[in-house]
Formats: structure tokens, C-alpha cells, sequence
């Protein structure tokens, strides 16, 4: 039987990869701001704005077996150099509009249900210039082991956290061969992560063969989290 798949964003970077990955093996829902990128694949697309919009029940399946929440910023800059509106915005888009659409889903996710977030490598490793980011993922992290508490055994919950992946979220970071090879060369793996890289283990916790692994914080960051080698 194909499981029924919703995923937030899913036309560009992380999200599409997964989509493409997945597409023909079960019934997905994409819900974001375009269809961009999903003309070739057999997928349901819901127009559906994270930051302000409330997705209909109506569009989605019955039940649902897999969830994936894919929006995320880069706001990287100095504390001084930030306002609070630069915080609230992160947490609003990176957790409070994650936490709306699971207010709308959770009556519909199935018994034995897998989600999968993102953070980011930073949350534990403690990098310069990554504040608000910080914050608002190291929420969905805490959110996250709490929710999967709650709701075990009937769904399970994990967290993704990479380090820097080579995505349109990344240009600014990635956008000549002199930054790509001083990010490549700060990961013991010496190079950026590909979406392909995430989709792997995205795709992986969304299958049955990760069906003991429930509030996991899961990285996927060339090693930068736990090998220093310079």
C-alpha cells in the first residue's frame, strides 16, 4: 500500500529532492508557495504559504503516514547587527508555522506515523553569527524529543540537522569558488552537503526502516559537529 506523504515546501533544495526520491513510490501532498519543478512528477500540489497561510483539512488525505516540514531561513549576521524583528520572523517561519500546520494534521496522521524537521548543525555546535537561526531551530529540536515523547508509540519524531548544504537558501554563502572551497574545507568530509545528501536520511525516517528511532537529533554535516581534524 502507498503511504500518504505531506510535505511542506517541496520545490526546491531538501524538500524537492525528497519529493523526487519518493514520488512514484507513494501518494504525496505538497503544500507551498509554487509548483515550480513538480510539472513531471504525479503529486497533489496545495498553493499554501507557511508564513501566513492555514492549510485546509479538506485538501488532504484521510490519513496520513509521513510529515515533512521543510521551510527554513539563513539569517546570518552579528547580534548587534540584528533586531528583535529579525528573531521573531525566524521563529515564526522556522517553528511557530510549524506548530499551525500540526495543530490542523495531527487528528489525521495514522498509528505508526513518522515526521521528520530540520535544524541546523549550529544549535549544537555554537557558531558566530548564527543567533536567530540558532534559536528558532533549537526550538523545533526541544519541540520536537517533547512531541515525540507525547505522542510514542503511536507516531515518531525526528530532527535532521545539517551543516551547510549547496541549495538557493545557500547562494549568498556559496555564490563564487573561493567561499565553496573555504565552507567545503571547514567539514572533516571537505565539502558542502548536496540536497541529495538530507533527502537520504529524510527519506529513510520517513520509511519502515527506521521504525525504532523516535526523538532522535540526527546529523547530517560532514562531521563538522563531532570531529575536529585542524
Amino acid at each position: 500500500m502507498k503511504k500518504n506523504i505531506v510535505l511542506i515546501g517541496g520545490t526546491h533544495g531538501i524538500g524537492h529532492a525528497i519529493v523526487s526520491q519518493i514520488a512514484s513510490d507513494h501518494n504525496l501532498f505538497i503544500a507551498s508557495r509554487t509548483n515550480e519543478g513538480l510539472d513531471n512528477l504525479d503529486v497533489e500540489h496545495i498553493l499554501f504559504d507557511a508564513t501566513k497561510d492555514e492549510i485546509g483539512t479538506d485538501q488532504l488525505p484521510e490519513e496520513i503516514h509521513g510529515f515533512v516540514f521543510c521551510p527554513g531561513s539563513i539569517n546570518l549576521k552579528p547580534f548587534k547587527m540584528m533586531g528583535l524583528d529579525t528573531f521573531e520572523q525566524d521563529m515564526q517561519l522556522n517553528f511557530f508555522s510549524l506548530v499551525r500546520v500540526l495543530k490542523t494534521i495531527m487528528p489525521k496522521m495514522a498509528d505508526n506515523a513518522s515526521m521528520v524537521f530540520f535544524s541546523t548543525v549550529a544549535v549544537t555546535s555554537g557558531m558566530p553569527f548564527h543567533t536567530s537561526v540558532s534559536a528558532s531551530k533549537g526550538a523545533i529540536e526541544g519541540f520536537a524529543k517533547s512531541l515525540a515523547a507525547e505522542y510514542a508509540p503511536k507516531l515518531r519524531v525526528n530532527v535532521v540537522a545539517p551543516s551547510l548544504v549547496d541549495t538557493p537558501l545557500a547562494t549568498r554563502l556559496l555564490n563564487n569558488e573561493k567561499k565553496r572551497e573555504a565552507m567545503a574545507d571547514r567539514h572533516p568530509l571537505k565539502r558542502v552537503g548536496t540536497p541529495e545528501d538530507i533527502a537520504n536520511i529524510a527519506v529513510f525516517l520517513l520509511s519502515d526502516d527506521s521504525s525504532w528511532m523516535t526523538g532522535q537529533i540526527i546529523g547530517v554535516d560532514g562531521g563538522l559537529s563531532t570531529l575536529n581534524i585542524n
